[in-house]
């Protein structure tokens, strides 16, 4: 059962100056990600050039839960929220070390907004931890996930807000999901279509142009205004963890950076940093 949790002004950081981080919006893929012979590489030069974070904050798409909710900062084991993998998935292993000074913190910086609460038995799932095994594989930074509260790219803007002084403190805030998410568009590839879907495409094109130009109007609006949305996204939890990293990097003119680009499983692995 979640229990709230007490929220602290203390920073969540120690020891030397790590620099200002940057927020991220990666998409992580699924398990096999691990066996591609790009995408790992791109991920680990990526987290080469940034500075190194002393904690790392994590809001996937696969953990949705209201009002706010962190996840265990003692060991417990990883969530394995997928099924018919080979067992070798099943047996990875990413031992981070908790974070409950972030954790307090989290808390202290949302309290004006939301409650929060802790669910000591909630270890990281596969939009986590996954990423994290090649960005940062010797698992020595502490990981904290929280859930994503809703979907709504208005109220998930504000969080991201609030907790952007963390930046300031050495943490890397990450959201995480997949700039498109078509399972449709995996099956029909696994039957021998060949080719990127248009709607994927166009939608892929239409979110690297608002985001080059931090167009935060049309991104909030993106129901109505991005083509392609419904095929790209029947459900938007994939999309929507972008408004976190975007809120939190907001204090900054300067135009998202795409670090990643292209497909994966017919599926936009774009990924982008602010700040």
């Amino acid at each position: 059962m979640p229990e709230l949790i007490a929220p602290t002004t203390t920073t969540a950081s120690s020891g030397g100056p790590a620099g200002r981080m940057p927020t991220l919006y990666l998409s992580h893929g699924a398990p096999p990600l691990i066996d591609d012979p790009i995408w790992p590489t791109q991920l680990a030069q990526w987290s080469a050039n940034l500075p190194r974070p002393r904690a790392i904050l994590v809001a996937s798409a696969h953990w949705e839960a209201a009002p706010v909710t962190i996840g265990a900062t003692t060991p417990v084991p990883l969530v394995y929220d997928f099924w018919g993998f080979p067992q070798r998935f099943y047996d990875v292993r990413y031992d981070a070390p908790g974070a409950p000074d972030l954790a307090a913190r989290v808390a202290g910086l949302l309290s004006s907004h939301t409650p929060v609460y802790q669910d000591l038995e909630r270890g990281l799932d596969h939009g986590a931890y996954v990423p994290l095994t090649v960005m940062y594989p010797d698992a020595d930074i502490p990981v904290l996930q929280m859930s994503m509260p809703s979907e709504d790219p208005q109220a998930l803007l504000e969080i991201g807000r609030l907790l952007a002084p963390l930046r300031d403190e050495g943490v890397l805030i990450i959201g995480s999901g997949f700039m498109t998410h078509s399972f449709d568009a995996i099956h029909k590839m696994q039957r021998g279509a060949t080719g990127i879907p248009n709607a994927l495409l166009e939608f892929d094109a239409w979110a690297a142009e608002a985001l080059a130009r931090k167009d935060v109007d049309s991104l909030i609006d993106y129901h109505r205004r991005a083509p392609g949305v419904a095929y790209a996204h029947p459900t938007v939890d994939h999309f929507v963890p972008l408004f976190i990293s975007l809120g939190a990097g907001l204090d900054r003119e300067q135009p998202a950076q795409t670090q990643v680009d292209g497909y994966w499983m017919t599926n936009s692995k774009r990924s982008v940093q602010f700040g």
